[in-house]
């Protein structure tokens, strides 16, 4: 698949195809129950709720962030709950922007699953086109799915870091401006952000609609943003390692492929007091 975005009319017409799962991952990071309210009042016809707290992640250790990566066989037992095969293409939304769906994209690559997609635009996107929806619960016939590989070689741990800093890789923070800068922090104990790390939020990848901005204008961006590295050296974090997963996203539309990502982001890296923490715009 040439591009990990699709539109709410090119999924309109695949929602009777048995092959194509949809999933929907809306999630309020200061609202857990929300996400699951809004899809009890109405979704896409068809579509499985994934919860980020539960489903796609594990839940956390005293050193882990907020949210750590799931056991790879727990999650691939839970996409055969959800009909998911290896042969089934599965579409991931949220609300608007991709910044939870990505996460779902990304996990799917992560165990060597290709046909995944996010919806552009999101919920607002197919409601906007007065597309259909529903409130029921709908059924489904459960499938296996097995791995195709873990890709743990696209998951960067803490202790690596600093070497691949020294070593000319970019970490890039994909937080909003204030909460990078250290001015405001509502959600983790400590404000800052990672030393030697630069932001770009994740606001940037989308226009006002939520849908992401032309694939041009992004790979002219984000190439800038690498200085001459290969995409391959990019390392995105945010933080708890879910947004991030939205820049992983927008490098893909782009056409830049191989960042990687670091799963622990900001909330894992302040675990440890040892570990040093900047304040301020980018350097």
């Amino acid at each position: 698949m040439s591009s990990p975005l699709i539109t709410a009319a090119e999924l309109a017409a695949h929602l009777d195809d048995p092959t194509w799962v949809v999933v929907d991952c809306r999630f309020t990071l200061t609202d857990p129950s929300a996400g699951l309210a809004a899809y009890a009042r109405s979704h896409i016809p068809g579509a499985r709720y994934a919860n980020l707290d539960e489903d796609l992640a594990r839940h956390p250790g005293p050193a882990d962030g907020r949210h750590p990566l799931p056991d790879a066989a727990d999650l691939a037992a839970r996409l055969g709950t959800w009909g998911i095969g290896n042969d089934s293409t599965v579409v991931a939304y949220d609300e608007a922007s991709g910044a939870i769906a990505a996460r779902l994209w990304w996990l799917l690559g992560w165990l060597g699953h290709e046909r995944r997609l996010v919806l552009d635009g999101g919920f607002a996107a197919w409601n906007a086109a007065g597309l259909p929806l529903e409130a029921k619960n709908p059924a489904w016939r459960p499938a296996r799915f097995v791995p195709r590989g873990v890709a743990d070689e696209s998951v960067v741990q803490s202790a690596e870091l600093p070497g691949l800093q020294a070593a000319g890789g970019l970490l890039v923070d994909a937080r909003a401006a204030p909460r990078y800068r250290g001015e405001q922090e509502p959600i983790d104990p400590v404000a800052g952000h990672v030393p030697g790390a630069v932001n770009r939020p994740g606001s940037v990848n989308v226009g006002a609609d939520g849908r992401f901005r032309d694939p041009n204008a992004l790979r002219r961006e984000l190439t800038e943003l690498l200085g001459g590295r290969p995409a391959g050296e990019l390392v995105a974090m945010c933080g708890s390692g879910v947004t991030a997963c939205q820049l992983l996203l927008a490098l893909a539309a782009a056409g830049l492929d191989g960042a990687k990502l670091y799963a622990g982001s900001w909330s894992e890296w302040i675990r440890d007091p040892k570990r040093p923490i900047a304040k301020g715009p980018n350097p």
